[in-house]
């Protein structure tokens, strides 16, 4: 084998090995990728049950009702509504038409169950995607920073 055919052969063989590794990578952080939604865009997407999501919003008003840590609440874009049940400690700065990020599971019957509520953490900071989404609707005005 000559020269030159030792180099190509070394190169595609590095190739080959680190197309692996990424697919490897790739494989292995499927599972991870959690996609954001509104309601609004929930409601217009077939998203299987059992599905891991994130989704954001608005904390409807009137809808927070608290069981001892469990606490059920209404997460609204101001067109559609999605019923979320949570339990655990809230942040201290959760409360009624604030902007929330919510993560967990879609359960059969289009209830959420979340794992983890992340609130704003002063009056005008939303999450930009939580923002971006709300404004394409025409319903937030806020600033983002």
């Amino acid at each position: 084998m000559t020269r030159k055919g030792k180099r190509l052969t070394l190169i595609a063989g590095a190739m080959a090995v680190l197309g692996l590794a990424a697919g490897l990578m790739l494989f292995a952080l499927r599972d991870n990728i959690v996609f954001f939604y509104t309601p609004s865009e929930l409601a217009k997407k077939e998203v299987a049950s059992g599905a891991r999501l994130r989704i954001g919003g608005l904390v409807k008003e009137g809808s927070v009702v608290k069981n001892g840590q469990d606490v059920s609440f209404t997460v609204t874009d101001k067109t559609s509504d999605l019923a979320v049940s949570y339990t655990g400690l809230l942040p201290d700065l959760f409360r009624e038409g604030q902007g929330v990020v919510v993560d967990g599971v879609l359960q059969a019957g289009g209830a959420f169950r979340a794992d983890s509520v992340l609130a704003k953490h002063d009056e005008r900071y939303m999450p930009r995607d939580v923002a971006d989404a709300l404004k394409k609707q025409g319903v937030w005005q806020g600033e983002t920073k």
